[in-house]
């Protein structure tokens, strides 16, 4: 309210001003150019300019008026085309994410049509062809985008590998990475999208071959490059078991020269020492497995080493079963190593030693395989019932339930 009174009687104060100055002098005002001759008062003079600024600046407002208008009401202007491609963009995005496939590929084909740069459009058209089964549609949006925008190649490929593989085709999808590797050394998303891929297709060779770029561009934490090393190891140890199956007398030479291409390290560590005297234990070199175990359980305590333990006939029984019996000094109350007592006992003939480990075993842990031990040897004693008994649990234990049926009364 005070604004207005101070504008009101600043407005007042300004006609009167300049009335008074109307009333003192009219002023006068000559232009003469040539044949030409204007001549007036100067506050004449000065309203026509004023009418004339007027009169220009309602010209450019009502020529803004008719552009704006026009791009408002006109279906082909820039205005109208541009928000015809954002409403498709935002509607294809939407269909995608809530597995609209067809909708999507619709609509995002459309969005990508005026975008100068169509890649998220054509890369998310592509999936949801995928998605479709629309195998050659699919590509051919990829094939859009690369030519529309050469420079996203990298961004494009592992796209076309990520769809490859939903598709199932293993070989095309890791040929596409693999080249994107050669072409982009240590890129970190190339290397892991090709770690995950040969990983669920249980490649370990190629595994093995791409374990130093992984650790060299820290594309995993070091956790995780543990333990894909261990099980990248442990399955070259497997396959390497395997090989020597069909040696004959050559049977060791390749897990041999698997185990001795691992660290010192790597060497010591229990997963893999277990592994490898599995192997050594499945081609028949038992007593050097007994050896190597032998060695390492002296110098640190593992439960994985110990089961293995349990399992191999060494060259001297007696001593294997004092080395294991040593242990339980420090490890009462640990059921693997009460099991591989029990084993170890049957080895040396002690029928009565070797239940009473298989019972404390069991007081400590349910298990499938102290219940079946346990459960053989009653049974050679003729503990029928009670081994039987045993059976079950233990193919409970290994989620192999009998199924409930009528059986004959014991007679």
């Amino acid at each position: 309210m005070i604004r207005t009174i101070l504008l009101l009687l600043l407005v007042v104060s300004a006609a009167t001003l300049l009335g008074l100055a109307i009333a003192e002098h009219s002023g006068y005002v000559l232009i003469a150019w040539k044949t030409f001759r204007y001549e007036s008062s100067l506050w004449v003079f000065l309203l026509l300019i004023g009418v004339l600024w007027l009169l220009v600046w309602g010209v450019r407002w009502l020529w803004r008026l008719l552009r704006v208008s026009g791009r408002l009401v006109n279906p082909w202007s820039r205005h109208n085309h541009g928000r015809r491609a954002q409403l498709f963009a935002d509607k294809g995005l939407l269909d995608l994410a809530e597995g609209r496939w067809e909708r999507a590929v619709r609509h995002l084909e459309r969005a990508a049509q005026g975008e100068r740069q169509p890649l998220v459009y054509l890369l998310g058209a592509a999936r949801a062809a995928n998605k479709l089964g629309h195998i050659e549609q699919s590509d051919g949006f990829l094939e859009q985008a690369l030519q529309r925008q050469p420079h996203a190649e990298l961004a494009i490929a592992l796209t076309h590998a990520e769809l490859q593989q939903a598709r199932g085709d293993y070989a095309a999808a890791q040929e596409t990475l693999q080249a994107m590797r050669a072409r982009h050394p240590q890129h970190r998303q190339v290397l892991r999208q090709l770690q995950r891929l040969l990983l669920s297709q249980g490649d370990w060779a190629a595994l093995l071959d791409l374990l130093p770029e992984l650790r060299k561009g820290k594309v995993l934490d070091a956790q995780e490059l543990a333990n894909l090393e261990r099980e990248v190891w442990r399955a070259r140890l497997r396959a390497a078991g395997e090989d020597g199956l069909t040696r004959g007398e050559t049977a060791l030479q390749p897990l041999t020269a698997a185990w001795q291409q691992l660290s010192s390290a790597q060497r010591a560590e229990p997963e893999l020492l277990a592994a490898y005297a599995a192997q050594l234990r499945l081609l028949g070199a038992e007593q050097e497995a007994e050896g190597v175990l032998r060695k390492a359980l002296k110098q640190s305590y593992d439960s994985q080493l110990v089961h293995v333990y349990g399992l191999l006939r060494g060259s001297d029984p007696a001593r294997q079963l004092q080395t294991a019996e040593a242990l339980l000094k420090l490890h009462p109350q640990d059921p693997i190593l009460l099991l591989c007592l029990g084993r170890l006992c049957l080895q040396n003939s002690l029928w009565g030693k070797a239940r009473e480990y298989f019972e404390l075993s069991l007081e400590f842990a349910r298990s499938a395989e102290a219940c079946a031990e346990l459960a053989r040897l009653l049974a050679r004693q003729g503990q029928l019932e009670q081994s039987n008994q045993l059976l079950q649990e233990s193919l409970a234990l290994h989620g192999q339930n009998l199924p409930q049926l009528p059986l004959p009364t014991v007679g």
